[in-house]
């Protein structure tokens, strides 16, 4: 029989960039899934950060 699927979706984590660099106390995180595949580099996406209250980009950390 067949082997069934080998996952190219796979977990990632978001971490706001801004945040950081500023050096304001704790992290905006995001957990989403992304296809290895179709992106094999590093993800960039602008998400809400509740710390700062606005939207900054947050990057795919390992």
């Amino acid at each position: 029989m067949g082997k069934g699927k080998k996952g190219n979706r796979i977990q990632v984590i978001l971490e706001c960039t801004e945040q950081r660099k500023s050096g304001v106390s704790g992290c905006s995180r995001y957990i989403t899934t992304k296809n290895r595949k179709n992106t094999p580099n590093r993800m960039e996406l602008r998400k809400f950060n509740p710390v700062l209250r606005k939207y900054t980009i947050h990057k795919e950390i390992k």
